[in-house]
């Protein structure tokens, strides 16, 4: 059964850094596009950022480019989010999400149930 677990949130002060981790199991994540999304409370689940394998680049939604860095670490099987410079309106649930047509712009198959992202003082 493909899996993915998001791991890594927590509470964190405004301007600090965290590190979201996003683990396969069940399939190997090279062939697959990686999405990160978050919901707000209160909003709708937006898209974050996304590594993807045909295009062979990476994408950012506007407000967080500059401050978030999405990688690849194939011999872990996993997918990372490095967030810097947080802001309480980063406030959400993150998940990460498989796309078996590698290509960010078509459809993400896998989910995984998210981690909670907290940025307060």
């Amino acid at each position: 059964q493909l899996q993915l677990v998001e791991s890594g949130g927590g509470l964190v002060q405004p301007g600090g850094s965290l590190r979201l981790s996003c683990a396969a199991s069940g399939f190997t994540l090279d062939y697959y596009a990686i999405g990160w999304f978050r919901q707000a409370p209160g909003k709708e689940r937006e898209g974050v950022s996304c590594i993807s394998v045909t295009e062979q680049t990476t994408y950012y939604a506007d407000s967080v480019k500059d401050r978030f860095t999405i990688s690849r670490d194939n011999a872990r099987n996993t997918v990372s989010l490095q967030m810097n410079r947080l802001k309480p309106e980063d406030t959400a649930v993150y998940y990460c999400a498989a796309g078996l047509s590698g290509s960010c712009r078509r459809d993400f198959e896998t989910w995984g149930q998210g981690t909670l992202v907290t940025v307060s003082s």
